[in-house]
Parts: structure tokens; C-alpha cells; sequence
């Protein structure tokens, strides 16, 4: 693993705005390098290798501290309503992000929305419950969302394609237990996981977005991106893998009854969620006025445009095999 530079500092940091309950908020979101993910098999993701290794506690203890005060310094500086922290795995994980830290992240957003994510073997109903009572302190006001990798309501791709090693009857016995210590609940869904064709993973999405709405506050979907030294990125150098069409990430949206954000990581790119390139940007930036507007109708014009890979995008729906190699690149 190579050396670490400036180890006091968050990965990344910045400002922005989200859709929470109707309303726009100002938001302050900070990624963390922690003790990192203890699960640490997932065949997409690349945040595992995003951690301090060889350090004892005390040591890893300092260093988180040292990226929460530039999270604090920025949030005095911005003021936002809305806090989220992510770290490469589970935030409720005292492996990976030590009691310590939980506090003083708690502790620095008394009175705000703070979203943060875990794996479902981690959460404690007493324990949240406690951060619910903190992050309200005296004024009665913040809210705590728990964000949920559940990725699809299918078992079979979660395992299969993902190797998450979770169960949706888990997560929706951990949604439950939120609620009732006064949390709420973030669901990451995941579009096009490795071994699904293009029809496939929009049906699974579609599936995945319908079932889950009465159980959670809050959907994201991330489109798959290819990140570096995982597994699907050597199914992607094998030309074994294409990331999904934007044409299918629009599509899902503008059918969804529910409100759907979505942030295509590396949109328009080879490694990310794209098209021809012609029409990349038009959509992406449909989906992002999306994400703050809700507004079904931008994203159901979206489908209404034309360009000259619709219909290759057409033709891979309607023809792609399952377990075979893309049609696409």
C-alpha cells in the first residue's frame, strides 16, 4: 500500500445542496479515511484500500480527530443544515471509526441533519437512540439518517454480483429498528452490479425502488462506476463489463413513483454511466437538476430526446444475453 499523504485530512470535503423531505438544504459532506471496512469484499468498491494500516488506536484515534476539525472548520464556516460523513465502510463499526470519534462527529452537528452509513450488523438501537437524543441537545432540533447499502432488494445479485453478505430481511429488520430509536433510514441502491445485462439491472432496479419505498426516508442510486483494484475492473479490462447507458439511468428515474437521487460518478466517462458522448452532458445535467427539483417531468423529457445511440441503447435492451460478454463497449 503506498504511503499516506496528509493523513490528518479528510479525503474530501466540500459544499453542496440536497433534497431532504421536500425541502433544499445546504449541505457540508466529508469523506473520511478510517480504520476501514471490516467486511472488505465487495467486488466493486475500491474504498478498502482508503485506510490507515500498521497503527495503533490511539494513533488512529488522533488522526480521525484531525479530519473531523477540518469537517468542523468548514461546517462553522458554511453553516449548513445537513452533515454527512462517510468513511470506507461503517460508521457505527468501532473497529473502523472508534467511539471516540462517533461522539465528536455527533457532538459537532448538535442541531443539524447528519447523514451517515453502516452496515446493518452494526447498528444498536440503544446506542442511536442515545445519538438522536445528543444531535437534538437542548433546542429539540436535528435528525439522524442511517444510510443502508441494501444496493437490490434481490439476495441472489446481492450475493452472486456483489458479495455484500447482507440479507434484505436484515436490512428491512434494521430499517425497523431505526425508526423506532428515532432515526431514519438512507437506501443506497446500486444499478448494474457486475453479470447483469443492461435489461436486467434496470428491471432489478425498478423492482429494488418499488419495494423498498415504505421501508425507507430516503433512496439514492448509484450508477456502477469502474474504480481501480477491484474486481470489476478486471472484468472491464476484459471487455467482460460495460457500466450502464445513461439512457437506462434516466429511464429508471423518470418511471420511479418515488423520489430518486442519483450522482453518476464519472457520468460521460469510459469507466462511468455514459452514452455516445454527444448527449452525455444534456442528461447528466437533467439528473442533477433532478435531484433538487424532483420535478418527474425534466427526467420523462429526457426520454422524449433523440440521438444516435438511442437506438444501440434500444438494441442492447432487447438483445443482450444474459451471461454472456456486453454487445457494447
Amino acid at each position: 500500500m503506498k504511503p499516506i499523504k496528509n493523513p490528518g485530512e479528510p479525503l474530501a470535503l466540500w459544499s453542496g445542496q440536497d433534497r431532504i423531505s421536500d425541502n433544499i438544504h445546504n449541505s457540508v459532506t466529508a469523506i473520511i479515511r478510517s480504520g476501514g471496512c471490516s467486511w472488505n469484499r465487495c467486488r466493486i468498491c475500491q474504498y478498502r484500500h482508503e485506510r490507515f494500516t500498521g497503527i495503533e488506536r490511539p494513533e488512529l484515534i488522533r488522526l480521525m480527530s484531525s479530519q473531523v476539525n477540518h469537517l468542523k472548520n468548514l461546517v462553522e464556516k458554511n453553516n449548513p443544515e445537513v452533515v454527512k460523513v462517510y468513511t470506507s465502510g461503517s460508521f457505527f463499526d468501532p473497529v473502523e471509526v472508534p467511539d471516540e470519534i462517533q461522539s465528536q462527529v455527533v457532538d459537532l452537528v448538535k442541531g443539524r441533519i447528519l447523514i451517515v452509513e453502516s452496515r446493518c450488523d452494526y447498528i444498536n438501537k440503544e446506542k442511536l437512540s442515545g445519538y438522536v437524543e445528543n444531535i437534538k441537545g437542548d433546542v429539540d432540533k436535528g435528525e439522524i439518517f442511517v444510510a443502508i447499502g441494501l444496493e437490490t432488494t434481490s439476495d441472489e445479485i446481492r450475493e452472486k454480483c456483489i458479495d455484500k453478505g447482507l440479507i434484505y430481511s436484515d436490512y428491512k429488520k434494521t430499517a425497523e429498528l431505526i425508526h423506532k430509536a428515532g432515526g431514519k433510514v438512507k437506501t443506497y441502491l446500486l444499478h448494474k452490479p457486475p453479470y447483469l445485462t443492461e435489461a436486467e439491472a434496470c428491471e432489478d432496479m425498478v423492482r429494488s425502488i418499488r419495494e423498498i419505498t415504505p421501508v425507507t426516508d430516503l433512496i439514492s442510486m448509484n450508477p456502477c462506476t469502474v474504480q481501480r483494484n477491484t474486481h470489476l475492473e478486471t472484468l472491464w479490462k476484459k471487455q467482460a463489463y460495460r457500466p450502464p447507458y445513461l439512457w437506462t439511468v434516466a429511464s429508471i428515474i423518470a418511471q420511479s413513483k418515488s423520489h430518486v437521487t442519483c450522482d453518476p460518478i464519472g457520468g460521460g466517462q469510459a469507466r462511468g454511466p455514459h452514452n455516445c458522448g454527444s448527449c452525455d452532458g444534456v442528461i447528466l445535467d437533467a439528473i442533477r437538476d433532478y435531484n433538487l427539483s424532483a420535478d418527474q417531468e425534466l427526467m420523462k423529457s429526457v426520454m422524449e430526446m433523440d440521438c444516435n445511440c438511442k437506438k444501440e441503447w434500444e438494441y442492447v435492451m432487447n438483445q443482450e444475453k444474459p451471461w454472456a460478454m456486453p454487445l457494447t463497449r
